[in-house]
C-alpha cells in the first residue's frame, strides 16, 4: 500500500466501483481485495471490507463503510483529457453506467463519486488569464460535458 492513499467511502460496492474505474481509465487497476475478519456495523465476516486500487495512477482505498456518509462535490477526481474523443469516452462511461451529468465538466458515477472530466484546452486557457480565460470560462459555464471545439473558439474570441 502506498504511504499516502485516498480513502473513498462506499456503501457496499467498493470492489465493483474499483473494477469499473480500472476498466475505464488508463493506469488504473485493482490491487487487492480484503475481507472483513469478523462482523462489523455494516457487514459480516467475509464481506469485502476494503479494496486497494489506483485511478489514473492515484492510489486509493475503497472502504465499504455502509450508508452513514454520502459523497458531495467537496471531493472529486479530476481527469485531464487531450481531446473531445477522450472527453466523450470518460464522460459517457460514467454517465452511461448509471451516473448523472452535472455542470461545467462535472458528473457523478452511480456510486455517488464526483468526477471532473476536464480537457486540457480549458485548463490551459484558464492558466493564461486575461480575456482569453474569461471567454473560455464563460463558455464552460454554459456546458455540462465540455465541448472542446467551443472552448477553442471562445479562446480565439
Amino acid at each position: 500500500m502506498a504511504k499516502n492513499t485516498i480513502c473513498v467511502w462506499y456503501d457496499k460496492d467498493a470492489e465493483a466501483a474499483a473494477r469499473f474505474y480500472a476498466e475505464t481509465f488508463p493506469d488504473s487497476a485493482v490491487r487487492a481485495v480484503h475481507r472483513a475478519p469478523s462482523d462489523y456495523p455494516s457487514g459480516k465476516a467475509g464481506d469485502v471490507l476494503t479494496v486497494e486500487f489506483t485511478v489514473a495512477g492515484v492510489a486509493c482505498l475503497g472502504l465499504n463503510g455502509g450508508p452513514a456518509f454520502k459523497h458531495t462535490e467537496a471531493f472529486s477526481f479530476q481527469i485531464a483529457t487531450d481531446d473531445q474523443e477522450e472527453t466523450d469516452r470518460y464522460w459517457n462511461a460514467i454517465v452511461g453506467n448509471g451516473g448523472q451529468e452535472s455542470a461545467c465538466g462535472w458528473c457523478k458515477d452511480k456510486w455517488g463519486i464526483n468526477w471532473q472530466i476536464t480537457p486540457r484546452v480549458l485548463t490551459e486557457a484558464l492558466a493564461i488569464g486575461g480575456d482569453e480565460a474569461k471567454r473560455a470560462f464563460g463558455a464552460m459555464m454554459t456546458m455540462k460535458k465540455i465541448d472542446v471545439t467551443a472552448i477553442k473558439k471562445a479562446r480565439r474570441g
